[in-house]
């Protein structure tokens, strides 16, 4: 997988639209105060998903895996004026921090943020989705997409981040490297599926964009 040296990422930077001021500071305050601050969107992919929310113009959107709130902030200024963001994560440790963001943001009354187990809480829901992000456990990637299927409309979309996965899902791994074998089974399972089309950005560990038929 190629990446990007810190030179042409931060040209890329300056030829983007900066965030905004509530999203910087969400970026300071996660790498000041969040263990494993690296996982969060930052501004590139951020942007990226904010500009396919606003392609998309969802009534609803469905995220598993908030961290501390960047990209679900970002997805919803895509929002149509009625819509909903529903984000779901396991780790109530969290959960302050990242409502304290949603809570300063033109969003507010339009996030609705569940703490709990996303195979627990996604088949109750009732809404069907325009736009799915998934961003949680990588093991269980496979089990997300079977969940959240039926609930997309057609025509609607999932994404999926980290599915290159450092590189790592092109080489041969472990038989004890859970994560990158779940996002193995993952591609391989979009890519079998007569009922999407679909695509890898290779944005930072690479996004999956597929689009239901």
């Amino acid at each position: 997988m190629q990446r990007f040296t810190d030179s042409v990422t931060q040209y890329i930077l300056e030829h983007s639209s900066a965030p905004d001021p509530l999203l910087m500071e969400l970026e300071r305050q996660t790498y000041l105060k969040v263990l494993r601050a690296q996982m969060i969107s930052g501004p590139i992919q951020g942007k990226i998903l904010e500009m396919i929310s606003c392609m998309v113009r969802p009534k609803n959107i469905l995220e598993l895996g908030t961290f501390t709130g960047y990209s679900a902030l970002c997805l919803a200024k895509g929002l149509a004026p009625e819509g909903k963001l529903i984000t779901v994560d396991i780790n109530d440790e969290l959960e302050d921090f990242a409502q304290s963001f949603f809570n300063r943001s033109p969003y507010k009354k339009q996030i609705d943020f569940r703490v709990g187990d996303v195979c627990a809480i996604v088949p109750n829901l009732k809404e069907t989705f325009d736009l799915v992000f998934i961003d949680a456990d990588k093991r269980q990637y496979p089990d997300y997409y079977h969940l959240v299927f039926d609930k997309v409309a057609s025509g609607g979309f999932i994404i999926a981040d980290d599915v290159l996965w450092y590189g790592k899902v092109n080489e041969a791994i472990p038989e004890n490297d859970t994560y990158t074998q779940g996002l193995m089974d993952f591609n391989q399972m979009v890519q079998n599926d007569p009922r999407v089309e679909n695509v890898i950005f290779p944005v930072r560990d690479g996004l999956m964009i597929v689009r239901k038929l």
